[in-house]
């Protein structure tokens, strides 16, 4: 049965990774079940409408909602993007009420941002409402703070601020209560949405992969270079835990042909190139610095295994692209990494403290460097979980089936 169903989706568009992505793979999948309305920022315009010129999708109508002018400008460059964000939800009800007294929606699904701590607005109509998945429930074990320099120690307690703040804006408990179904990224996050009142609660991760990423990570080759490399990949930020990766690197017990490359850029950069010199191991690391995609897949492919110690992080997109392309992934219990990995994938180790973080870490590079047809046999297996569990043609066949159900089992919602 098509239904028809408006998703709220602020990040929304086809040039950008993370959570527009996210979005964006979603609907692209599911106007192949069901009519789908995506209302999304102004700023979005330009590159939906000249990838739907291109590609035109039959089903989508994409609406576009836009705060007064001055907000914004003042919003240029995300300068206040969560006070953006917040007040654009409002508006998007409204918008969004005025589309379902025309037309009606069968359903509502907010998908982006995927966070747990921001209402929905949309959650107001009389109609079903899924949230999610939404995460940020994850948090840095305080026994690793003492690694974190000033600049991230006060990351972290103003995420804890913005996160207890949000928890108590009543709006946040009234879009989880009025929630048929709470979708949180990891168990942390759900033991939160529990805890705001959301009656029904699942653990789903938000990533997926196209089939068209699939077949392009699967065509990775596997190195044969004779040198082992480890690789991380990311904005090298106090919470990425690359700094643990490094440390597990020089505890390691491998072989003089082995590095260790880093491809992204960030803050972290010169503390990171510091402490690979302190260690003793900066001739064996690269910082690649920020490259691009093809880029980042020719060294993907010249590497042995992702070393992705993120601290806390409620998807982990670069952990499920290794995954497709065989690699195996070497992370911390935590998180999105620590739910997509697996005995048979990689190898996950406890977060308890830094120091068993980095001599667990430091043992599987040594497993995975010594033993080339484990590492082959884990890299295998992680690509069949990436197809089986993560591929957006599967994940958005369930999730419509789960829209024709929902829409069908709550008459009473109009009434609450």
């Amino acid at each position: 049965m098509s239904l028809k169903i408006l998703i709220s989706a602020y990040a929304y568009r086809p040039d950008k990774g993370s959570e527009p992505a996210i979005s964006w793979n979603l609907v692209r999948e599911l106007v192949k079940f069901h009519q789908i309305w995506v209302i999304t920022r102004e700023n979005n315009r330009e590159a939906v409408e000249s990838s739907l010129k291109e590609r035109p999708i039959n089903g989508l109508t994409v609406i576009y909602c836009r705060l007064p002018h001055w907000l914004e400008a003042l919003n240029r460059n995300q300068r206040i993007v969560q006070v953006h964000y917040y007040l654009w939800q409002i508006a998007a009800y409204f918008q969004g009420k005025h589309l379902h007294d025309a037309i009606p929606f069968d359903l509502v699904h907010h998908v982006t941002y995927v966070k747990y701590w921001g209402p929905s607005f949309l959650a107001l109509l009389p109609i079903p409402f899924i949230w999610g998945p939404v995460g940020g429930g994850e948090s840095a074990p305080k026994s690793f703070w003492r690694d974190f320099g000033k600049r991230g120690k006060i990351y972290e307690i103003l995420r804890d601020l913005g996160r207890s703040l949000g928890e108590r804006d009543p709006f946040v408990r009234i879009t989880a209560r009025r929630s048929v179904l709470a979708r949180a990224t990891t168990e942390d996050t759900a033991a939160r949405l529990r805890v705001l009142g959301a009656p029904r609660v699942e653990v789903l991760s938000q990533l997926g992969l196209s089939d068209l990423e699939l077949d392009r990570l699967g065509r990775c080759p596997v190195s044969d270079s004779g040198t082992i490399r480890f690789l991380s990949i990311g904005r090298l930020l106090h919470w990425k835990g690359f700094h643990l990766g490094l440390r597990a690197f020089a505890a390691a017990d491998l072989p003089e042909n082995t590095e260790y490359w880093i491809v992204g850029d960030g803050p972290e950069r010169d503390r990171l190139a510091a402490l690979a010199t302190e260690l003793g191991i900066g001739d064996r690391v690269t910082f690649w610095g920020a490259l691009g995609r093809d880029e980042t897949l020719d060294k993907l492919g010249d590497c042995v295994a992702l070393v992705h110690p993120s601290l806390h992080e409620s998807g982990g997109l670069v952990c499920l692209e290794a995954m497709a392309a065989r690699r195996p992934v070497l992370c911390l219990q935590l998180g999105g990494p620590g739910l997509q990995v697996t005995p048979e994938t990689g190898i996950a180790v406890p977060a308890e403290t830094p120091e068993r973080a980095v001599t667990d870490l430091a043992e599987a590079m040594s497993c995975v460097a010594g033993d080339r047809a484990l590492r082959l046999q884990m890299g295998e297996t992680a690509r069949q979980r990436a197809i089986a569990e993560f591929s957006w043609s599967a994940k958005v066949r369930a999730l419509a089936q789960l829209y024709d159900r929902l829409a069908l089992s709550q008459p009473e919602v109009a009434n609450r």
